[in-house]
């Protein structure tokens, strides 16, 4: 794709200016034919021009950003998500894995993510990601996450992970059923899952859920879990595991 034929889409003009401003001098490569003050007028333009990328900010009246997927049979364009959202939505956003630009946006990120757009440009299971990402950001409830593992795209239940190993710079994520190769950091994921009380990183190279604890020895500081696998607890975190799974 040579250029990227994007509209953006906020309620407010002084925003819709800077994210005009940002791209005409930093993104070249982004053709911005339209502006839109909500979901309504956004949909319009979408139909007609057919856009490449979206620009979507996510508090506006009426309808929330994410809210636009009800609108199409099918999502046939790239989002980034613009918003000042708390830390919750951006762990939606994670979860969903999708993009998304925090306000007030930083010029690098917008790079980057333009970037992201432009080489792996794919509308394959954006509705499915658009209502994982609705889902979580409406009933506050984190059920699934979006793992990328070789190009592909797995939705996976949360509950249905067992342990996420860290391996260098990816993890392995553990679920009842298979494996999968995250190019994301255990800390990624740590953050992610952190108000979800069944998981505990019990090492620097672990984290498990405590729903598939089978058996864990104090004196070889080893945890088994109930699809067979085996892994380390760390002595510092000892007293804080022992009371976690004793609560």
């Amino acid at each position: 794709m040579n250029k990227i034929r994007a509209i953006l889409v906020d309620d407010e003009e002084s925003a819709r200016d800077v994210l005009q401003n940002l791209l005409l001098r930093f993104c070249p490569n982004v053709e911005l034919i339209a502006k839109c003050e909500n979901v309504e007028q956004a949909v319009e333009v979408i139909k007609k021009e057919q856009p490449d990328l979206v620009f979507l900010d996510i508090e506006m009246p009426n309808y929330a950003g994410y809210e636009i997927v009800r609108f199409f049979k099918e999502i046939n364009f790239e989002i980034i998500f613009v918003t000042a959202y708390d830390q919750y939505a951006v762990r939606a956003f994670e979860i969903a894995a999708i993009d998304y630009l925090l306000k007030p946006i930083d010029i690098e990120r917008l790079k980057q993510a333009i970037a992201r757009v432009q080489q792996q440009f794919s509308v394959e299971q954006q509705a499915q990601k658009l209502t994982l990402l609705s889902n979580s950001l409406e009933n506050k409830q984190l059920k699934n996450i979006v793992i990328s593992d070789k190009g592909q795209q797995h939705i996976v239940p949360i509950a249905a992970i067992v342990a996420i190993e860290a391996q260098e710079s990816y993890c392995i994520i553990h679920t009842t059923d298979k494996k999968l190769v995250a190019s994301k950091n255990l800390r990624h994921f740590e953050t992610v899952l952190e108000n979800l009380s069944q998981f505990f990183r019990v090492h620097k190279s672990w984290i498990i859920n405590k729903e598939f604890l089978k058996h864990y020895s104090k004196s070889e500081l080893s945890i088994h879990l109930t699809n067979g696998l085996v892994t380390r607890l760390s002595k510092y975190k000892k007293a804080e595991f022992e009371a976690a799974i004793a609560s």
